[in-house]
């Protein structure tokens, strides 16, 4: 099996427990694009066989949440799941929240969640965290592009719909949030409706999956590849697939390319006007 399976990850299990139940149903090597963390749920791609050789390969990154932050409370995960640290702060109303979104957008420099997966000399941050040992993470540079808000959904609360770049943490936008309205914020629910090519109205919780019907939800590699196609002659895919070149007019650039009876083989890429396989997935 090669493809991918948009899952619908559910609330309180992580993105690892959700990719090996895959695993299990199709005994094939699989893994996931981007993580979501245990209190989050929504759109979680996840990659079967060889189309797990193609995440680098997906132009278009955005990734799209519903997200709803918590006014006047603080904690050391940024989100509600942690040890609170701080309440009774000021809670702003709406055309005050309203205010400071644009703020918050463009291309910025986010210091990431002590509570997260990222490396400190060798070690997750949230291991070094949980140690109460003190250590600073650098900021990275992430792209936003917008954030909008959706509705209250409670005297303290907020629901937004952000559209943002890979690596963005949705707990920072919370805490940055906060700052800028002389508060404190924290992140209460996240659902990704939306991850590159893959949206939630496509996904399908582990839950509905057997492996008699996994293989329905395995969506095709090359319909959701953002590239042209190419259809190689005869004596051209003799010579590309057995590791040749072949000259080319198409554009420098990568491609998809079929056999010759129009079946999908892979990824190539012209260069230079020649034009070599790049990647067999089938």
């Amino acid at each position: 099996m090669t493809g991918f399976i948009v899952v619908n990850k559910a609330v309180g299990v992580s993105s690892a427990q959700e990719v090996n139940k895959i695993k299990r149903l199709t005994n094939t090597p699989c893994g996931h694009m981007g993580t979501l963390d245990p209190m989050a749920s929504g759109v979680l791609p996840v990659a079967v066989g060889k189309a797990s050789r193609l995440f680098d390969y997906f132009l278009d990154k955005r990734k799209t949440y519903t997200a709803t932050f918590r006014f006047g409370i603080d904690s050391d995960t940024l989100d509600t799941t942690g040890n609170v640290i701080k309440t009774g702060a000021p809670v702003p109303d709406e055309s005050t929240v309203c205010n400071v979104l644009d703020n918050l957008c463009g291309e910025v420099l986010q210091i990431p969640p002590r509570f997260s997966a990222k490396n400190i000399g060798g070690r997750r941050a949230y291991q070094i965290a949980r140690e109460g040992k003190e250590f600073e993470l650098p900021p990275k540079k992430v792209i936003i592009h917008s954030v909008k808000l959706l509705k209250k959904v409670d005297e303290d609360s907020y629901s937004f719909e952000i559209e943002c770049g890979g690596g963005t943490y949705i707990r920072s936008i919370a805490r940055d949030m906060g700052k800028m309205l002389g508060t404190c914020a924290v992140m209460s629910s996240l659902v990704r409706t939306r991850s590159g090519a893959f949206t939630i109205d496509k996904s399908v919780s582990t839950d509905r999956l057997t492996a008699e019907n996994i293989g329905d939800f395995i969506i095709a590699t090359e319909s959701v590849l953002p590239y042209g196609c190419v259809y190689p002659s005869e004596s051209e895919a003799k010579k590309l697939f057995n590791g040749l070149t072949v000259e080319s007019k198409l554009p420098d650039g990568i491609y998809k390319i079929f056999y010759t009876d129009g079946s999908f083989y892979g990824l190539a890429e012209v260069k230079h006007s020649n034009l070599k396989v790049r990647t067999k997935l089938c």
